[in-house]
């Protein structure tokens, strides 16, 4: 991804996805779904009211991936980014999960 603003952008490419979960910060579990991934981060679609602020550490539950933990870099419109904590139990699930499970989703509907 090109910067022309010197902002900070992803350095992985992400992937398409469709996987159900649960984000939790503090006290707070929210529903969400996992609607892209890549090997440093994922957005998120979250299903009700979650309130985290950008740097605030939180953990993502899922089936396929499983427990990973990484900081919120953006959160607006329903929606949340995370970057994986850079350890090497997140980046083992995350390409294990790559391995095994991911499959590309494509949109269903073309504009």
């Amino acid at each position: 991804m090109q910067n022309n603003l010197a902002m900070e952008v992803r350095s992985a490419p992400r992937s398409r996805c469709r996987l159900d979960g649960a984000v939790r910060y503090m006290r707070q579990v929210a529903d969400c779904r996992i609607v892209n991934i890549s090997r440093t981060g994922m957005a998120l679609e979250l299903y009700t009211a979650f309130h985290a602020s950008t740097g605030s550490m939180v953990t993502i539950e899922n089936s396929e991936v499983g427990l990973v933990e990484g900081l919120v870099r953006w959160n607006r419109g329903g929606r949340i980014g995370i970057q994986f904590r850079p350890n090497s139990n997140s980046s083992a699930k995350v390409a294990a999960y790559f391995r095994n499970f991911h499959q590309e989703i494509k949109p269903v509907l073309k504009r």
